[in-house]
């Protein structure tokens, strides 16, 4: 902004302006790079992810979400800052040659009316996990789709997140569970009696119907049910990052896998490595997987039990937190079994989650 310039001096552009620039470098065989994003509050990973997008072709226009657009797509309590701000602030960058604000979730009509040449977005997505109806724009106007990678450690939510989050405050957990949900419901019960010194700020299921999403929606929690996709065993990418997503506008410290039956991968794994916590019915490293309880007794274990450890991109295999042990008894059946750990795992985990910070394990 030079001297004596006002807040009304500055307008972002029109679709129509961008459009006659996409044009004329069209002419000139030159190339248009299209992103879009919230941009509230710029840091050095916006920055330098903006010049490796500018190196992609000869001229860049950052489609910025409007107040209104932010606000449904983040929470309440965003934006930081108005859209005009945003966008001044994002022109005044060596990278960026021209803003235009758009007012809807998605950015569809806008890559419509322009056309770019190349449309680049971060690397917390994937091609897959585009959404759909931009991604089938992007193809129906022949731009090449670039995933760039994201700056480790910088984004405007950690920032938030340390600006807001007092030291030794209450643990902010996301919960994630896929069936009956006695685990979740021993956390919940564990806040309730004061034993638990967290709150739930997201509870995330792959089934529509679950009682996981009962308890949550009972106890007033935000409850988000997460299409998986259509692979009955895997989590699709879109999933993967709307679970993200839901996890970061929550502004998350752990997340709590309570009987989750999928497996998480990028962006989550990376993102909050060392703060995601799982519970598994046997004493780990023995009997991995799906059917420990069942592996336990053919193995003719004499003892049995439940394992709270940290997630990693390899199945049961990060650090073990804690672990509770029960007798195997004669005439014990893998459902009987079963239920006897689970008496284990809801106290248990709610008191890692309790000593967490005590630990020096992670937060945000």
């Amino acid at each position: 902004m030079s001297k004596g310039m006002t807040d009304a001096d500055f307008t972002p552009a029109t679709a129509a302006e961008v459009r006659q620039l996409r044009d004329q470098l069209d002419a000139q065989g030159k190339k248009l790079v299209f992103t879009n994003g919230c941009f509230d509050l710029l840091h050095a990973g916006h920055v330098r992810y903006l010049a490796d997008a500018r190196a992609l072709g000869d001229a860049m226009v950052v489609a910025l979400n409007s107040d209104a657009s932010v606000r449904a797509l983040k929470g309440p309590d965003r934006p930081l800052n108005n859209e005009n701000d945003r966008a001044e602030v994002l022109c005044a960058l060596r990278a960026v040659d021209v803003v235009v604000v758009f007012g809807d979730e998605r950015a569809t009509s806008l890559i419509e009316a322009i056309r770019p040449h190349v449309y680049a977005k971060g690397g917390d997505y994937t091609v897959e996990s585009l959404n759909a109806e931009e991604r089938a724009a992007l193809q129906s106007v022949g731009a090449e789709i670039r995933i760039l990678p994201l700056v480790p450690g910088r984004s405007t939510t950690a920032t938030i997140q340390k600006m807001h989050a007092p030291q030794g405050g209450k643990l902010r957990l996301a919960v994630l569970g896929s069936g009956i949900g006695s685990n979740f419901r021993a956390i919940v019960d564990a806040i309730q009696a004061g034993k638990l010194d967290a709150e739930v700020v997201a509870a995330i299921s792959d089934q529509k119907d679950s009682g996981f999403l009962a308890i949550a929606k009972q106890a007033g929690l935000p409850a988000h049910f997460v299409d998986p996709g259509t692979n009955p065993k895997k989590l699709g990418e879109a999933a993967q990052k709307e679970i993200f997503d839901h996890l970061e506008r929550a502004r998350v410290d752990v997340v709590v896998l309570a009987g989750f039956m999928r497996i998480l991968k990028e962006p989550v794994i990376s993102q909050y490595s060392g703060r995601i916590v799982n519970v598994h019915p046997s004493l780990l490293p023995k009997h991995k997987g799906a059917h420990a309880v069942p592996d336990a007794l053919d193995a003719g274990d004499t003892e049995a039990g439940c394992t709270v450890h940290l997630v990693t991109a390899e199945i049961d295999a990060g650090a073990i937190l804690e672990q509770g042990r029960v007798p195997v008894l004669p005439g014990d059946t893998a459902a009987v079994l079963h239920d006897r750990i689970k008496q284990v795992e809801h106290v248990l985990l709610p008191k890692v989650l309790n000593e967490w910070r005590e630990r020096g394990l992670a937060v945000r």
